[in-house]
């Protein structure tokens, strides 16, 4: 089994999640891409997600929806205290032994892998695959061996947070069926 992991806060899941997550999926001949929702980002303690672990989990199982390749678990929005990657990673090679794991990362996570919990084991567990919107810095490449998804996608969460907030249209940035639930639920409705 060649199975990916992709971590994040998806406040909300956009098109650019879900290209990356694809391009993944061709080019790594995956046969699965998990979409990991955050609970407790230890490295983003005092910026918790707009959204409920609930609501998010809701968006992102809508926006994948008849897409075979892709699934979402919920392993880090039940459990307690700081979600650690190398934790989600255990959890997934024990249901999966043998399994060849590759964890998706923002090239940003690149300068400060060295801080991240157990980081020497998850060197030797998985194999990285880095993304970005910028051209990679020579710092983030001598940072860390990764496989590199070279798509650039200029569309962020908070962009569309924002958007929705100043009452503009969010279409074409997200799919359709996370869209109508946003204005259905009036999520991201306000700055606070």
């Amino acid at each position: 089994m060649r199975i990916a992991l992709f971590g994040g806060s998806f406040d909300p899941v956009h098109h650019g999640h879900l290209l990356l997550a694809q391009d993944a999926v061709e080019q790594l001949q995956l046969d699965r891409l998990v979409f990991v929702p955050a609970g407790v980002n230890p490295h983003k303690l005092q910026a918790a997600p707009r959204a409920g672990g609930r609501e998010r989990l809701e968006l992102l199982r809508a926006a994948i929806s008849g897409v075979s390749a892709f699934e979402v678990d919920a392993l880090e929005l039940e459990r307690e205290g700081p979600s650690y990657t190398a934790d989600t990673v255990e959890a997934f090679l024990a249901r999966w032994p043998g399994a060849k794991i590759f964890l998706l990362l923002g090239e940003d996570n690149l300068i400060n892998l060295h801080t991240w919990h157990r980081v020497e084991w998850l060197r030797e567990s998985v194999e990285f695959v880095c993304f970005g919107r910028q051209t990679p810095t020579q710092e983030s490449v001598a940072a860390e061996k990764c496989i590199r998804l070279e798509r650039r996608v200029d569309i962020s969460s908070t962009e569309v947070r924002l958007r929705i907030a100043a009452g503009q249209s969010i279409r074409y940035l997200v799919p359709e069926a996370v869209r109508a639930l946003i204005h259905h639920h009036v999520f991201y409705q306000s700055h606070s």
